[in-house]
């Protein structure tokens, strides 16, 4: 049995933020957490010697991603025995502030923490893998307010650590803490840090929760370690549910929507994937699958089309079916997000590739190695940079480029 798959990389983790700047990377997976960017300017294509570096900068222990907003990066790190917050200037990588949050979490397969920080205003809200959860002043790293969530409200953190991310929804930050008597999923005021409402009693998943909108009803979707189900913002009360079970809990991958009212899942070790149809009350199922298994990395959509990661082979199946259209290996467990109609692969072990978002075919524009070791992280993409980290190190590349179609582009020495 491979654990080293079950990454806590999952990583996973927000919502909408929608007083950031467009150029913004806010939160995990992007700005509407789907792992897609609004830049249109940007890279498509490099020369042999690949993308431009811009700066590169030690971070530590950990698979969170790097979230962006208003010229300063904000990063969540082991470093010696702590976990660490810490914001640093986006243009030079050099830090402006850095405060403890916990005491480091180590597992053999991988230290540090696995949530990526969730930024909204004047605050950024961080969650440790042990379970503390604190919303600090961007402007200089003070805690505004904080929660020990194993004490205060029972939460059991999955196997391999605590991986999902805050969203922030509204005036509300909502957290899958999996804490039982009705407290799997907690909604505190975003500003006070004030318990708003609790609800079900899941244990806590690896995944990010979503915010949705079915046919004018808003709703949060929670990825939990054996279900995926949808509550009220306003009040936690379920809507639906709908039974997910996979080996050791894993259920890490952020679900999908695509208006009006379909969402995707994903899960690996066997189990593969569905596309759900939601009503109010319930879920019904269009298609279920073994042919796309994420195992921690997410999957984005683009014209129909679903890229990701079944297990260790890069794929693109149609999202309304199910159905393969290509498939390509080299990129171990990779990851990946979407920019300017163009995929940004980074594979587990450092290789960086851009590929054309098209189902006919795998068309590899670019690929260099820029990273050597672990790499678990997806991604990020703010201001025309691209963001890529290891355990160590985190580089920053010049992404900005043309608007408009690619005139295709020189591949890198393979």
């Amino acid at each position: 049995m491979r654990r080293f798959s079950l990454m806590l990389s999952l990583c996973l983790i927000a919502g909408s933020v929608g007083i950031v700047a467009a150029a913004d990377w806010p939160q995990f997976r992007g700005p509407n957490r789907d792992g897609i960017s609004s830049e249109a300017a940007v890279l498509k294509s490099w020369p042999a010697s690949g993308p431009k570096v811009l700066w590169k900068a030690p971070i530590g222990e950990g698979y969170s991603q790097v979230v962006s907003a208003k010229g300063r990066l904000f990063t969540f790190s082991g470093q010696g025995s702590d976990e660490v917050a810490a914001a640093l200037d986006a243009a030079t990588g050099k830090q402006i502030w850095r405060v403890r949050i916990d005491s480091k979490y180590e597992d053999g397969q991988g230290n540090g923490p696995r949530s990526t920080p969730t930024v909204d205003g004047d605050l950024v809200y961080v969650l440790s893998a042990k379970g503390k959860l604190a919303a600090l002043k961007t402007a200089n790293g003070q805690v505004a307010w904080q929660h020990d969530l194993r004490a205060e409200y029972g939460a059991n953190p999955p196997g391999w650590g605590v991986s999902t991310s805050p969203l922030v929804e509204g005036n509300l930050l909502i957290v899958n803490v999996g804490g039982a008597g009705n407290k799997s999923i907690v909604a505190f005021d975003k500003t006070t840090g004030k318990p708003v409402w609790t609800s079900q009693n899941d244990a806590a998943g690896y995944s990010a929760p979503i915010a949705i909108t079915v046919r004018g009803v808003r709703q949060v979707i929670v990825f939990t370690a054996g279900a995926v189900l949808s509550i009220s913002p306003q009040d936690g009360r379920l809507f639906w549910r709908s039974s997910w079970k996979t080996d050791y809990d894993v259920n890490a991958a952020t679900p999908i929507f695509f208006p009006p009212d379909k969402l995707f899942i994903s899960s690996g070790y066997g189990t593969g994937s569905a596309l759900l149809q939601i009503n109010r009350t319930n879920v019904a199922e269009v298609w279920r699958s073994k042919g796309m298994k994420n195992q921690f990395s997410s999957s984005v959509l683009h014209d129909g089309i679903l890229y990701g990661f079944d297990n260790a082979t890069f794929k693109a199946i149609d999202a309304a079916t199910g159905e393969e259209r290509w498939k390509q290996r080299g990129f171990g467990h990779g990851s990946l997000i979407l920019a300017g109609g163009h995929l940004i692969v980074l594979s587990d072990s450092g290789k960086l590739a851009l590929v054309q978002a098209t189902p006919e075919a795998y068309r590899e524009l670019g690929n260099a190695q820029v990273l050597e070791g672990k790499c678990w992280t997806s991604p990020s993409l703010a201001d025309g940079r691209l963001y890529v980290r290891n355990e160590a190190q985190l580089i920053a590349f010049d992404w900005k480029g043309a608007a408009g179609p690619s005139a295709g582009g020189a591949r890198s020495g393979r």
